[in-house]
């Protein structure tokens, strides 16, 4: 047996409970991996809102979903995530952070904790039961670091009688390795 890694692990949890025609949300969409798997998930019928506030993000992930033909189930959005409540309208199944800055990218733009716990808030409510929001934490900068603790006090104090939230990460790397946070509505 092989444990998962992270983003593996992320990708399990969202194919059990995303399927055709659902909306999802892929809140910093980056390079665009984790949108192209959530349109192929939600198909044609789906939707897929997908955030970023770089230029670069925006233009690589529409290249992977025109490559892939899979962009008309995706609504490709240059902003902050933390402006999710105003955009969507509909329940949604799940949504994806991989928090953070953009792999290759410029360092010093990353995801902040007080926009991070706002779209994370937002995002709560507009799950529908049996949705799930993953959070991919990389903290091994310092926005990272303080936006980890955010996080973590953050979804600790989530009831539990509404939200089941499970942390799942390797204890024994080195360089502070990403860890994920899942939380499921109940």
């Amino acid at each position: 047996m092989n444990l998962e890694g992270i983003l593996p692990f992320s990708h399990q949890l969202l194919k059990k409970v995303i399927f055709p025609g659902d909306v999802v949300i892929d809140a910093t969409c980056g390079n665009g991996h984790d949108t192209l798997f959530l349109a192929q998930l939600v198909g044609p019928n789906g939707k897929v809102y997908a955030y970023d506030i770089q230029q670069t993000a925006i233009e690589k992930t529409k290249a992977r979903l025109d490559e892939a033909s899979c962009k008309n189930q995706v609504l490709l959005l240059k902003k902050s995530h933390a402006e999710l409540a105003a955009d969507v309208s509909e329940p949604v199944r799940a949504v994806i952070y991989n928090l953070g800055y953009l792999p290759g990218g410029d360092k010093s733009i990353t995801t902040l904790e007080e926009s991070t716990l706002e779209s994370i808030s937002a995002a709560l409510e507009k799950l529908m039961v049996g949705g799930l929001v993953i959070l991919v934490i990389y903290h091994g900068h310092e926005a990272g670091k303080l936006e980890k603790e955010a996080i973590l006090n953050y979804v600790s104090h989530l009831p539990q009688e509404k939200f089941s939230v499970l942390q799942y990460g390797f204890i024994n790397q080195r360089n502070l390795p990403p860890f994920v946070v899942a939380i499921e509505k109940r």
